[in-house]
């Protein structure tokens, strides 16, 4: 199992899967506003709660099943995965939505997408094997020049920098691109699948609190827009449980450059869902970018190597 993580194609492949279900979740976040009558921030943080504490209960229920177990926590474990989940469910999803709701998505999806970028300067300064090269850094570069030309669009800018919008997504970005590095760190406490659920559930539970506190409200519940909310639940239930296990057998660099294909996912998928045309030079050119930037970060030497020890 471990070896097989470890090969190029296969941590290329899981990754991809991440990222296209994460950007998938673009669209489906935009349907779920109109088909639940999300309005406010406080009902958003709420419908973010829903959506991840039902994901937390499907991963933890897919956990139980493919490990022929009862997913339990060490006592010692439970202080690392209850602040994985402020930290990577909680925190992110909080600022990312308050934020998104004061800029425009042209800035929040470049400044999201920096979150890669985080990880593996974060990773320079936690974990003792995984410094920064000048590969990891123009890859980085092309990356984000990557998501900066698929977001190209007259007025998409907006003008000026505000703490309530880009900051809060700034700060979403650092939560999140921290987390996987700390998670990458106590990925040998428990199983991906046990780090995974508990996480979700203890952050998403937190959402939800705030989402009530702020006087958030959820309607609309029919048929398809139940079987939506199960889907976006799944997304963060597969992606989260396959990154975890990516980042426990790989080094943080190897997996978080695949990041920045999660906006050019989501142009695509949005674009074919909402009947848009997606095939254009700006969006090929931002997709050789991105595939040009992690190019350059797998080429490095020192990622073929499983690197876990952290720094003391």
């Amino acid at each position: 199992m471990e070896k097989r993580l470890q090969k190029p194609a296969v941590v290329c492949l899981l990754a991809l899967i991440c990222c296209a279900l994460w950007g998938s979740a673009f669209p489906c976040i935009k349907v779920g506003y109109e088909w639940f009558g999300i309005e406010g921030t406080g009902s958003q943080i709420l419908f973010a709660g829903y959506r991840f504490f039902l994901a937390g209960v499907l991963t933890f229920v897919f956990g139980c099943i493919l490990e022929r177990r009862f997913l339990t926590m060490k006592r010692s474990s439970i202080p690392y995965i209850l602040r994985q989940g402020l930290l990577q469910t909680t925190i992110q999803y909080f600022f990312f939505y308050v934020g998104l709701a004061n800029t425009t998505g042209t800035k929040g999806s470049i400044i999201n997408a920096s979150n890669a970028f985080v990880s593996i300067v974060a990773a320079h300064f936690m974990i003792k094997s995984e410094k920064m090269t000048w590969k990891k850094g123009i890859g980085c570069l092309l990356g984000l020049a990557g998501v900066v030309v698929i977001n190209l669009a007259p007025g998409a800018w907006g003008t000026g920098f505000s703490l309530k919008g880009e900051g809060m997504v700034f700060i979403c970005t650092v939560a999140y691109g921290v987390s996987t590095v700390v998670l990458k760190i106590i990925s040998n406490k428990e199983s991906p699948m046990t780090i995974t659920s508990y996480q979700i559930l203890f952050g998403s539970v937190l959402l939800i609190i705030i989402g009530l506190a702020l006087g958030g409200h959820v309607e609309g519940f029919t048929l398809k827009s139940t079987i939506l909310l199960i889907y976006m639940a799944l997304i963060s239930a597969v992606a989260f449980s396959l990154w975890t296990l990516l980042l426990k057998y790989n080094p943080v660099g190897r997996v978080a450059i695949y990041g920045f294909t999660i906006p050019v996912f989501g142009v695509v998928l949005s674009a074919i869902f909402l009947g848009e045309q997606f095939v254009s030079l700006k969006n090929l050119s931002a997709l050789i970018l991105v595939s040009v930037g992690i190019l350059i970060v797998n080429s490095t030497k020192s990622v073929t190597k499983n690197h876990t020890a952290p720094s003391k």
